[in-house]
């Protein structure tokens, strides 16, 4: 009995203390204009005390310890603060700014950081911005929902803008210079992300379009095993060793030495593929921090499955904006870049859906918005080093759309198509000076097809002219008398040359609705036409074996 006392006492005093979570902190940046949530925990029923600008905010510590208050908004200010807050203990958050703050998110394009990309000795440099504050969520997939992670904000420097997500830090940078706010940028990226690791996994499996995505991680999770993944670990050793000695033999001999070090083995139940596990380890210890919004450059470990992304994309979208309980933020994304070998004919494409799948999601949710890179790309390198560039285009929407500049925002859009005469008229929005090429005056990137659903590449004429025309261009191909759908940068990397004079690409489109290769219904009946000629195919061979 005394030891379980005595152990009650330890559990409680070690709770007796105020704690905060890393995203509230010194140098941290409130959200203007809007109320700002400020939690932590405590001992069970402590009154807790914050006080920030005049205002003094109370809340008490639930049966969990969680306590929370919300700060009443308060316009930008570059002067630095203190929050203090008091409970069972006193803490003074010091260098506290109010400004703007966005949400870093996705994949390896965004988690790419500024030290690797063109031009990272001068931008670094020039990196020289204290009120721009900069804070990194550490990669934890888990299917254990995690309220809290190691780290914290800081002001950027030379010193760690290096390591910062390098759309991130330009978006960041043309905010800060063109607002003259503060600006908060928070960095959750993680390389190699699928959609659905990103949204909380009670959600996909209560849903029916999603129910193939549970089953195939089901199948994963009943066979994967810790021991498994040990073994994996172990052989992963052996065989560095091995590179190790031999290369070490190589350049002792003077010969080349070409070999790549071995991949270390990745454990899927921890990584970030498997639904929820980003949502619980990665997003939730953020969730409900004031923001203005979320910048988004992911999709390639889901193009695979576009046509699901037109589903699921979307409803990550609305389930972010739920959770965050505060309303309908401004959401914009990065479409894929240009990326693998050029096609000399046209061809079906798995990226041009997935990026079709994205040009969709703005016409499914409100405030939101896309760039367009399908020429920022690089043919041999799944992530461009040119993310500035991205950066800028990104910061053109939320310049607009959130902060009232008149600026252009947004690529050209397909608006009709027109049939007749053995030519498509094609008619676009969002170009309101008109279109224009580049390189040639050729428009390249147009592909036409007739009923019998052949795709032969397209000669095009942007009507008034390649330099400063109008919105309007005319498309046809020899051989091809009765057009039926036209493509333009319909491939993974396409050869394409058509803007806006304002100087923002075309948006990839097609104007047909042909059965996508990225639809499992269509697999499955190719697969069953292909058993079905195999079928037939035996059968002969056993007839002619029997004469």
């Amino acid at each position: 009995m005394r030891i379980l006392c005595l152990l009650t006492l330890l559990a409680v005093s070690a709770r007796a203390e105020l704690k905060l979570p890393a995203i509230i902190g010194d140098n941290m940046v409130l959200q203007q204009k809007q109320a700002n949530p400020v939690w932590g925990w405590d001992t069970p029923g402590t009154e807790v005390t914050v006080k920030f600008a005049g205002q003094t905010k109370t809340a008490k510590a639930d049966a969990d310890g969680k306590w929370t208050v919300k700060l009443d908004a308060v316009p930008a200010n570059a002067k630095p603060a203190t929050i203090t807050i008091k409970g069972s203990s006193s803490k003074e958050l010091k260098n506290v700014l109010v400004g703007e703050v966005w949400i870093c998110s996705g994949q390896s394009n965004m988690g790419f950081n500024l030290s690797s990309t063109w031009d990272a000795d001068l931008d670094i440099a020039q990196a020289k911005y204290p009120q721009i504050r900069l804070i990194s969520v550490p990669q934890v997939g888990t299917q254990e929902i995690q309220d809290d992670f190691k780290g914290q904000w800081e002001e950027c420097s030379p010193a760690n803008a290096g390591q910062f997500t390098a759309v991130g830090y330009h978006f960041g940078r043309v905010l800060h210079e063109m607002l003259g706010v503060p600006v908060g940028l928070i960095d959750n990226a993680w390389g190699g992300s699928a959609c659905e690791a990103w949204v909380k996994r009670d959600l996909l499996e209560k849903d029916p379009r999603f129910a193939s995505i549970i089953a195939r991680w089901k199948q994963t999770e009943s066979t994967f095993t810790q021991e498994m993944f040990d073994k994996q670990v172990a052989d992963q050793k052996a065989k560095v060793a091995a590179w190790v000695k031999a290369r070490a033999e190589a350049l002792k001999a003077g010969k080349m030495f070409t070999a790549p070090a071995p991949r270390a083995p990745q454990n899927p139940l921890t990584g970030q593929h498997r639904p929820g596990n980003l949502y619980a380890g990665v997003l939730h210890p953020t969730i409900g921090y004031g923001i203005k919004g979320v910048i988004w450059y992911q999709g390639e470990s889901n193009a695979g499955r576009a046509k699901e992304y037109r589903d699921l994309f979307p409803f990550m979208i609305e389930h972010w904006r739920k959770e965050w309980k505060q309303g309908e933020f401004p959401f914009y994304w990065v479409q894929l870049a240009d990326f693998k070998p050029y096609q000399t004919e046209p061809v079906e494409s798995d990226w041009a859906e997935l990026r079709e799948a994205q040009t969709l999601t703005m016409s499914k949710l409100p405030n939101t918005g896309q760039c367009v890179i399908t020429d920022l790309g690089e043919a041999n390198d799944i992530h461009p080093k040119n993310k500035r560039d991205v950066a800028e285009r990104l910061a053109r929407w939320a310049l607009v759309k959130d902060y009232g500049q008149k600026l252009p925002y947004r690529s050209p859009e397909l608006k009709d198509a027109k049939f007749e005469g053995g030519k498509a008229l094609l008619t676009f929005d969002h170009a309101p000076q008109g279109l224009r090429t580049v390189d040639i005056n050729e428009p390249q990137g147009f592909a036409i097809c007739g009923e019998d659903r052949k795709w032969v590449w397209a000669t095009a004429s942007i009507i008034g002219g390649s330099k400063k025309g109008t919105n309007q261009i005319e498309v046809s191909a020899a051989g091809v008398a009765k057009p039926v759908a036209v493509r333009y940068a319909w491939a993974d990397n396409p050869i394409c040359n058509v803007y806006s004079v304002e100087g923002l690409p075309v948006t990839p489109f097609r104007t047909d609705d042909f059965p996508m290769i990225t639809d499992p219904a269509r697999a499955e009946a190719e697969n069953a036409k292909r058993a079905e000629a195999l079928k037939k195919l035996n059968e002969a061979r056993q007839k002619a074996a029997k004469k």
